[in-house]
């Protein structure tokens, strides 16, 4: 009978899901910030950090919902996902003006935050482009 279970015994390997690059590389940053996170000040922790934490979990959300949109539905989630990532800029530069974020770890987030902002400009040009009244006239 124990030959009827050998499946039982063998690892299941299953493939990681398959993310867009710009989910993969916010989830990188975000893993990023949630170390230096744990280790900011008390006085801005529970303040400027959470809104921050805050601003990458919506961003991620934005993201996502858009990704599975239609091309005309995700330019607005797109966009807001923009303007989020701008803020993010200013409360990051914000923590390490006030010396709560070193200078390594700012320019290691803010580098990677850049990045993500110009995928989030580059996606936006091209739905702009998809939507715009002259590709609507020539369908």
């Amino acid at each position: 009978m124990s030959e009827l279970n050998f499946h039982k015994n063998l690892p299941i390997q299953t493939p990681p899901p398959r993310l867009l690059p710009l989910l993969q590389r916010l989830k990188e940053v975000y893993l990023l910030w949630c170390g230096y996170y744990t280790i900011l000040p008390k006085i801005h922790r529970h303040s400027l950090g959470e809104r921050i934490d805050d601003l990458f979990i919506e961003i991620i959300e934005f993201i996502a919902i858009a990704s599975f949109l239609s091309k005309e539905e995700k330019l607005p989630y797109v966009k807001v996902a923009i303007r989020k990532v701008d803020t993010l800029k200013i409360l990051l530069m914000v923590l390490w003006e006030t010396k709560s974020l070193d200078n390594k770890k700012y320019i290691a987030l803010s580098m990677k935050i850049e990045e993500i902002g110009k995928m989030l400009g580059g996606w936006r040009g091209q739905l702009q482009k998809q939507n715009s009244p002259a590709k609507a006239g020539e369908k």
